[in-house]
């Protein structure tokens, strides 16, 4: 569950002085400010590191040891009533499920001001189709959710193969498999998964976005400007100045050649995950010719 202070009081009014003060806006970025827009959020510029005062989401997931997780751990523990919660929230995050990616867009959607949104979209402008704000997401998705279940290289592979194939629900079912799997091991060991810092899952976020969104091109002032601000909006308590280290030490690295050992090339996907694929292509011709 999200954490919130405070919510919008008018959504359409919102929504309708976002779309005309912005000269485009793509479907996400819409669902974005129709649905969960923020007008009273400050810019990132403004923002203090401890949110005082202000709209803040404290994180996309909930802290472990509050009130709404303990509840969700009973709900998702009672055979009935978790089943019914189950069925009747399919985007995961019940008793201790893992949190999809439209269920993390709808979270951090709700903490997105109008600014945060144009962010988005301007990065887009920018960076191309690579730079789609779903491909940004699904980035910050990997390393927020999928810390302590997938590997740095994993991420990589699967955010290059994004970049080439622009299929990006085959990547979600993708990678959801391997946390699932990846936590029923745990559970078969009954080991914990690391507890990994917001700050290092920011830092593998911006590490998946450069690979996604830039390829090898160097990352430009008003780049680090947009990765400030999309960063802050995902992973909210994470403090200002630390998002801008993470973002100033990544470009640094950039124009010095050190990151040149990072995974550019895609690697052959397993059986299990071509076999899937070849179904849903099938799929879709049989829809295509009937």
């Amino acid at each position: 569950m999200v954490v919130v202070t405070s919510t919008s009081s008018n959504l359409t009014t919102h929504f309708t002085n976002t779309v005309t003060c912005c000269k485009r806006v793509s479907p996400l970025l819409q669902f974005f400010n129709q649905i969960y827009g923020n007008p009273r959020r400050p810019s990132w510029s403004k923002l203090p590191n401890n949110c005082n005062g202000v709209v803040c989401v404290r994180a996309y997931m909930e802290n472990p040891n509050s009130i709404s997780s303990f509840a969700s751990k009973v709900i998702g523990s009672l055979p009935v009533v978790g089943l019914l919660a189950r069925i009747l929230s399919d985007e995961g995050g019940v008793g201790g499920d893992i949190i999809d990616f439209a269920e993390f867009r709808r979270r951090v959607g709700k903490n997105c001001s109008v600014a945060d949104s144009k962010a988005f979209y301007d990065f887009q402008d920018r960076r191309g189709p690579a730079g789609d704000p779903s491909h940004v997401l699904l980035c910050c998705w990997l390393a927020a959710v999928g810390a302590g279940f997938l590997k740095s290289e994993e991420i990589l592979e699967g955010v290059v193969r994004l970049r080439i194939s622009d299929d990006i629900e085959f990547e979600e079912e993708t990678f959801l498999s391997m946390m699932n799997e990846a936590k029923e091991r745990r559970a078969k060991l009954k080991v914990a998964a690391p507890t990994i810092p917001m700050e290092i899952r920011a830092e593998k976020a911006l590490e998946a976005i450069y690979v996604c969104c830039f390829g090898k091109d160097p990352i430009e002032e008003e780049d680090k400007r947009l990765l400030k601000i999309m960063l802050s909006s995902v992973f909210a308590s994470v403090g200002q100045s630390e998002i801008q280290r993470i973002v100033e030490e990544k470009a640094r690295r950039v124009a010095e050649g050190g990151d040149e050992n990072y995974v550019l090339e895609p690697k052959p996907l397993p059986k299990e995950a071509v076999q899937l694929q070849m179904k849903d292509l099938e799929f879709l011709k049989q829809n295509r010719d009937s």
